[in-house]
């Protein structure tokens, strides 16, 4: 039941086959995030461009997937469009399930197919079907043709990417099972360059769970722990939208492309506001009991016989900030509509937003104009926005082309940098202050979540350096470890790390258990690694003018502090950048691939 090695399959798009690997190294790299790692240093091409066909994308889970409830991420290793260096996504949903029962570990998708296609793999299923006819579609279109034309349920995930991934924008994502995503850093672009429109995972085996009471009392323990005490109540109820009316009331919400830090108007799209009036309901990822999924709904018409439809919406505090604070839009059926917008084009919802919102004010400030936008953009004008997002998604003319490449390309070229509201990619919804601003832009995935930045500024008042770098460096280290195993993060403070210790001696991987930080520490040098070998610079990275102009509830940003730990910062993250040991990548010896063709294993 429980192997000391990784199963992989390694699918080539160009000739329609795989096969089934053994790499070793469990002990050593855990799975998820390691896992994606060690397989990019040995597919990847570190000096070849993100969309060389060769640059695989590597979807990899972790070792308590499928045994614990919560440990339903997928990680999602390739080379990003948008910086053209390794990087790392993360999306909830099915897919990690779909692995698990499809008894692999990752799946690794090289080449490029010769027409648009779907891929569906499963234990005993591996088809690379032509499909031109999906080609064109939005993500919600699609979804509903690829259920009714793949067969299956339950453990099946659908992956699929709208018009700007089959357009190669680099903030295009990939949509995960409808409402979860591989978001950031331009996964949908990286599917698109490899003429891949979906991708189903049939969960179609089955796997054995560990006999005796020592299991089942573990397993009861962290199900108590996550649906019957405090912790997690939080995402089940309000959710991340609780954070809208906490940050706005401490001057800490980006409001207007962080022109303001909080406003009256952010009454109209509070996490109270939402449930009162647009939720329908919560669901949860596979193997979650939490619900942390809340889904509103749109009211639109058909024109040609003016009846109503609804559409069902998720919806939480990033999409919120994102096309609702940041534009101005202070109404929750008008954030509702733009995040409506973004799912169908296939959009990351955090980078489009922040890249109108910085559009805005370019085109307040004359900088550029109704030739370039199409369509006049003012804060508030929700209309405009949905009409702005089809042309970003769509490449409508050069200036969207040059904008979903990012916001700093976009300012690069038209002027406005000072306030382009980048850190490593658009930042997320947090004002507050240097350590989650200084986390962002030099964070592994340029994520709100490689670090709890943000909590950090809201909890220790004092500005010491020395301690807020070792706070980043630790908690980074901490957070590799989850998403190597891989958990939700929203679980971080249920599974502690005695309670990891218990769940991987349980299942047999009692090696491991006592050495997870040494496991930890060893991963988040070979992602650094591997980032610095693929051009990153960290000491080349620049907070825009607008991040030191914030005041919040502690007052103005200090711009020496911030400057501080930029460099303090880089200095350990090159210091951390050590090669892995080369034989730690070696395939098991003796171990024959096992080859698979349209379903047939040779």
């Amino acid at each position: 039941m429980i192997r000391d090695h990784f199963r992989i399959l390694k699918v080539d798009l160009a000739s329609g086959k795989g096969q089934v690997e053994t790499l070793a190294g469990r002990d050593l790299y855990v799975g998820g995030s390691g896992l994606a790692a060690l397989l990019f240093q040995k597919y990847g091409r570190l000096t070849a461009p993100w969309d060389d066909p060769e640059q695989p994308l590597i979807f990899a889970i972790g070792p308590l997937t499928g045994y614990f409830p919560l440990m339903s991420k997928t990680v999602l290793g390739f080379k990003s469009p948008y910086h053209d260096q390794y990087a790392e996504s993360h999306a909830g949903g099915r897919s990690a399930l779909a692995l698990r029962f499809a008894d692999y570990d990752a799946l690794v998708i090289t080449g490029r197919a010769p027409r648009p296609s779907v891929l569906t793999v499963g234990n005993r299923r591996l088809e690379v079907r032509e499909a031109n006819y999906l080609w064109g579609m939005d993500v919600v279109t699609a979804g509903k043709f690829l259920r009714r034309k793949v067969p299956g349920a339950g453990h099946r995930s659908i992956l699929r990417i709208g018009p700007a991934g089959e357009n190669q924008a680099p903030i295009a994502g990939i949509n995960v099972d409808t409402y979860r995503h591989f978001g950031r850093l331009g996964g949908g672009a990286a599917m698109g360059a490899k003429n891949l429109k979906a991708i189903v995972i049939q969960g179609d085996g089955n796997f054995p769970l560990p006999e005796g009471k020592d299991y089942a009392k573990l397993f009861g323990e962290v199900h108590r722990q996550l649906t019957q005490t405090q912790m997690m109540q939080k995402y089940h109820n309000l959710g991340t939208p609780a954070n809208v009316a906490v940050l706005n009331d401490k001057q800490a919400l980006p409001y207007r492309n962080l022109q303001q830090t909080s406003s009256p108007d952010i009454d109209g799209i509070t996490g109270e506001r939402f449930a009162e009036e647009t939720l329908l309901r919560n669901v949860a990822c596979a193997g979650c009991p939490v619900g942390c999924i809340h889904l509103g709904y749109v009211r639109q018409r058909f024109h040609a016989d003016h009846r109503y439809y609804f559409r069902q919406v998720g919806y939480d505090h990033e999409p919120i900030f994102a096309v609702g604070a940041m534009l101005g839009v202070a109404n929750c059926f008008d954030v509702l509509l733009l995040i409506d917008m973004t799912e169908k084009m296939g959009l990351d919802v955090i980078s489009a937003g922040v890249a109108l919102a910085w559009a805005t004010e370019a085109s307040a400030k004359g900088l550029i104009s109704a030739q370039e936008t199409i369509v006049p953009l003012s804060f508030g004008a929700t209309r405009q926005y949905e009409e702005a997002l089809r042309h970003l998604a769509l490449g409508s003319n050069d200036f969207y082309r040059l904008l979903a490449q990012g916001t700093a390309r976009a300012a690069a070229r038209y002027g406005g940098q000072d306030f382009a509201c980048v850190l490593g990619q658009e930042m997320a919804g947090y004002a507050t202050g240097e350590v989650f601003f200084l986390s962002q832009a030099l964070g592994f995935r340029h994520s709100h979540l490689d670090t709890a930045g943000y909590s950090y500024d809201q909890k220790v008042e004092a500005r010491h350096l020395n301690h807020a770098l070792d706070f980043l460096l630790q908690d980074e280290q901490e957070r590799v470890l989850l998403t190597s195993l891989v958990v939700c993060l929203f679980a971080r403070e249920v599974y502690a790390p005695a309670l990891v210790a218990d769940c991987l001696t349980a299942l047999g991987y009692s090696t491991l258990a006592g050495q997870t930080e040494a496991a930890a520490r060893r991963i988040q040098q070979l992602r650094w690694h591997l980032r610095l070998a693929s051009g990153f610079d960290p000491h080349q990275v620049k907070i825009p003018q607008r991040f030191r102009e914030v005041s919040n509830w502690k007052g103005p940003i200090d711009p020496t502090f911030l400057e501080s730990l930029r460099q303090g910062y880089a200095q350990a993250i090159v210091s951390l950048a050590v090669p892995p040991a080369a034989e730690s990548a070696a395939p098991d010896q003796g171990t024959a691939a096992r080859k698979q063709d349209n379903g047939e294993k040779q």
